[in-house]
């Protein structure tokens, strides 16, 4: 595996044509990280997207076998270079080694787990309505259907997770899947981290004889960059994860074009956590321990960091409220991502601090270092946070705002007032459960994920897993980033009438040769 060379990866190619150059930064000292990073110029970038339009011609029509060779190829190649990440990643995002050992083995699972869903075959839906000659008034066409790839597609790197939602994290892998080649923008909090695993990409499309385009890697500013790839034409969809500023531009940008493309955005959610009056009384310390390590885990800066903590104010409050408060108190400072993030922490810490109807309840230790965030906790009241729509927006980092109120409608109102989620979360005993079932009807249309009696921060690797949500939680509350379903995302239904049957797919052909699940004439077998 090569060394960091500071360069794009267009196709099988090293690239850096510009003068522009884009570093890492060491988020705890400040201290840029070498190499710096060229910026794709726009020739660079035009010539990613043709390979990879060149590249589809033949890894579109790749079977599922040879797509899962691949993510396994991938998977190896990451495991392989697990110590070099362990070494980098830590100094690119501020992140513990053993997260980014978590992480390497998430991404890992994550290919592995679309390996096997496509080398079994089912997942292209395989439809077949038999032709009937003989039917009145009119004769019945012999048609059949299934999901074919959409084309290349853009995947932009979150900062938040260097790996899982990365190079080749989620998007990637899921795109691969359904035979899209992919062009990556990597993230500048960690740009050596992306050409390492950019590595491991490259050389499995290359040890599998695929085509030149299948996968490449740019740098360059995130707005200039990201928005030339979304606007290209051959670009047929786009993944991203960050900010809800960030997500709504390119948003804008891919509905507009004279072709409109998918354009798949995580942006934000503040995850609300509802504690029932029976689970308060019975385990209050208990609920209050468990929300302090899901809003401090990963420094807060989790996609699903409980940020929004609702309490009946008749209910036993006090010890639960005593207990968080000494634990927040108590918190070290943690390091930030990068200067942005740990800047819009601040901003939105003091816009709450200077807010009539917020109170501060407690605040942990402050840090001496750059970047360095303070647990916070807040309190205010039903009729002030449904009154003050900023009390709503994501704070992004080791936060949470609890929201007191003094019935069940004021709660019920609570929870309709909320925007769309990625998570949603409610604690109760079986008698809270039974008695508050119109909760839950409420939280299943706001977000994606609904749990009872545990925390949001992280998401399971599995083919049921949903992370997405109504906006602003996503772009498209249809659709999912993690579990199998995402394949989804990068394909298309393509129907296939009267056509001979050495003509067809293989997954449509009469004898099923590749031995999946199909249904026909309405019967799934």
């Amino acid at each position: 595996m090569a060394e960091l060379t500071g360069k794009s990866t267009i196709g099988f190619q090293l690239s850096s044509q510009s003068e522009e150059t884009i570093f890492g930064v060491d988020p705890a000292t400040g201290e840029k990280l070498q190499p710096g990073y060229a910026a794709v110029s726009e020739a660079e970038l035009n010539r990613a997207v043709e390979l990879a339009e060149e590249a589809f011609g033949v890894f579109g029509k790749s079977s599922g076998i040879e797509r899962a060779s691949l993510l396994r190829k991938i998977a190896d190649n990451i495991e392989l270079i697990s110590d070099k990440l362990v070494a980098l990643a830590p100094q690119e995002t501020g992140l513990p080694e053993p997260r980014i050992k978590m992480e390497t083995g998430r991404t890992c699972a994550q290919l592995r787990l679309f390996a096997s869903v496509v080398e079994e075959g089912s997942w292209v839906g395989a439809r077949i309505d038999h032709a009937d000659p003989d039917r009145a008034p009119v004769p019945k066409p012999d048609t059949r259907s299934m999901k074919r790839p959409l084309g290349p597609v853009a995947v932009f790197c979150a900062s938040n997770f260097p790996l899982a939602f990365s190079v080749a994290g989620g998007d990637t892998a899921s795109a691969l899947a359904a035979g899209c080649p992919v062009i990556v923008k990597a993230h500048h909090s960690h740009p050596g981290t992306a050409e390492l695993v950019g590595q491991a990409v490259t050389n499995a499309v290359k040890d599998s004889g695929l085509p030149e385009g299948v996968f490449s890697l740019l740098y360059g500013p995130g707005r200039e960059t990201g928005q030339s790839l979304v606007r290209h034409p051959k670009i047929k969809a786009a993944g991203f994860t960050g900010s809800r500023a960030g997500g709504q531009s390119l948003m804008k940008i891919a509905a507009e074009r004279p072709e409109p493309i998918p354009f798949y955005a995580e942006m934000s959610s503040i995850n609300p956590v509802f504690i029932l009056p029976g689970a308060m009384a019975e385990r209050g310390e208990e609920l209050a321990v468990g929300l302090h390590g899901s809003m401090t885990m990963g420094v807060g800066q989790f996609c699903t960091n409980p940020g929004l903590t609702i309490v009946d104010s008749n209910s036993n409050i006090e010890p639960f409220i005593s207990k968080i408060k000494e634990l927040v108190g108590s918190s070290p400072s943690a390091t930030m991502l990068n200067s942005g993030i740990g800047s819009a922490y601040d901003s939105g810490a003091k816009s709450l601090v200077e807010n009539v109807a917020v109170e501060a309840l407690a605040r942990g230790e402050a840090g001496e270092g750059k970047c360095q965030a303070e647990t916070l906790l807040f309190l205010t009241n039903s009729d002030s946070f449904l009154n003050d729509a900023s009390l709503g927006a994501e704070l992004f980092g080791p936060s949470t705002m609890i929201v007191t109120h003094d019935n069940r409608d004021k709660m019920l109102a609570l929870a309709k007032s909320l925007e769309g989620q990625l998570t949603a979360t409610v604690h109760g005993n079986e008698a809270d459960l039974k008695a508050n079932r119109d909760l839950l009807e409420i939280l299943e249309y706001k977000a994606g994920r609904v749990l009872i009696n545990g925390f949001p921060t992280g998401v399971e690797v599995c083919h049921s897993m949903v992370h997405g949500g109504p906006f602003p939680a996503t772009s498209d509350g249809r659709s999912t980033s993690v579990g199998t379903n995402a394949i989804d995302r990068f394909s298309r239904d393509v129907c296939y009438q009267s056509f001979p049957d050495s003509l067809l797919p293989r997954e449509l052909q009469e004898d099923n040769p590749l031995q999946i699940r199909r249904m026909i004439d309405g019967v799934i077998v």
